[in-house]
């Protein structure tokens, strides 16, 4: 037992989740710097942290941020501005290239496009800047024939939705999120964060491990030009640095919308919380129709990325598939950074969840854990 401390609050039926956090980060070999956020309907339930940061504490959350991404673009597609049926290219003609020209905005959205990388890799300022990322993904040829099969478009996704957003409502992505979603709510959730919360972020943390468990990763290493290799920008040169991802300044204050979120628990939960049962009196921003169609499967096979079958929805992870004890339209998304955020419409149940220092292996076990002590809570 590492003998992390628990700060926070609970209320009254979920006071099992502050045991839980510290039994389930009991392994760790160190604190990890997490925060713990669950509502109920709308109603904060928890609100925990260990020592190793406050509550109000920003970090991090890679593609976590393509939640915040999903939600306004489902919010467009709500209003009529985006067709999701419609092909990127009348959008953004220069996606076009190379044999794209039929994609749709939803094949985007379930990483069906083909391109999830490109050939050669991203480099830290293209990776930082989503125009710039958009700028490659046009000139690339897919990777499979588009449609036919999945694949996670880690670094991609959200450049070109970006680009189609920007298109249709003249404002990138970053910009209608904050005006429409973020700043009426005070969400802390940001895709580019102001100069004025830089004070309240927290560097993300390399894992700690043993030679033995970094000899069995490396054994385990997508090869870089495979599928999975272009996806994650192990073919970049350098190599892809996903901790100087996180902590860069460019990276923060740009908001790339695949992985560049900065954001606490509290602000992801909220988040989830307004799209599905609102907050403080407020109508949910999504209506129902929106939500089924969002939430509803679109790739039961296995992904040719992770090899994870039935992952995505439109834009979010399916979470059924990850978590088996939840509703069958829970959805949400997870970060290579531990972090980790879902609403189940079916309990009424929102879950989110980040810790400062990445995970060995990029996989935050915990999450499994303490998504099951709250579904024990409800019981």
């Amino acid at each position: 037992m590492n003998g992390i401390r628990i700060h926070g609050e609970v209320a009254p039926g979920f006071e099992g989740m502050r045991h839980a956090l510290a039994a389930c980060l009991a392994d760790e070999p160190a604190d990890p710097g997490a925060q713990l956020a669950v509502h109920l309907e709308g109603r904060r339930v928890a609100d925990l942290w260990t020592e190793a940061v406050t509550g109000d504490a920003l970090m991090g959350v890679y593609s976590s941020t393509k939640g915040a991404t999903a939600l306004t673009v489902a919010l467009l597609a709500q209003e009529g501005v985006l067709d999701l049926d419609r092909r990127v290219a009348d959008h953004w003609p220069a996606f076009a290239a190379e044999g794209k020209r039929d994609v749709t905005i939803r094949q985007v959205l379930s990483h069906q496009a083909g391109v999830p990388g490109v050939d050669g890799g991203l480099t830290p300022a293209e990776l930082a800047d989503d125009a710039l990322t958009a700028g490659r993904v046009a000139a690339q040829r897919p990777y499979w024939e588009p449609g036919t099969a999945c694949g996670y478009h880690s670094f991609t996704f959200g450049a070109i939705l970006n680009e189609v957003v920007r298109a249709a409502t003249g404002e990138t992505l970053q910009r209608v999120y904050e005006s429409r979603v973020r700043a009426p709510r005070a969400l802390d959730v940001y895709l580019g964060l102001p100069e004025s919360e830089g004070e309240r972020v927290v560097t993300t943390l390399p894992w700690l491990s043993t030679p033995a468990q970094e000899a069995a990763l490396a054994a385990d290493w997508p090869d870089a030009d495979s599928i999975a290799g272009v996806s994650y920008n192990l073919n970049a040169t350098p190599p892809m640095d996903y901790v100087a991802y996180a902590n860069s300044r460019e990276t923060r204050a740009n908001g790339p919308s695949s992985g560049g979120a900065v954001a606490s628990a509290r602000g992801l939960a909220s988040l989830y919380s307004v799209a599905v049962f609102g907050l403080d009196g407020e109508a949910s921003l999504l209506s129902p129709a929106t939500l089924a169609e969002f939430t509803r499967l679109h790739t039961p096979g296995a992904d040719l990325v992770t090899g994870v079958a039935g992952r995505f929805a439109l834009g979010f992870e399916h979470k059924r598939s990850q978590y088996p004890f939840l509703g069958e339209r829970a959805f949400g998304h997870g970060g290579m950074g531990g972090s980790e955020a879902f609403a189940d419409p079916a309990t009424g149940v929102v879950y989110a969840y980040t810790r400062r220092r990445m995970p060995f292996g990029f996989t935050a076990a915990e999450n499994r854990c303490l998504a099951a002590a709250v579904l024990r809570c409800l019981s």
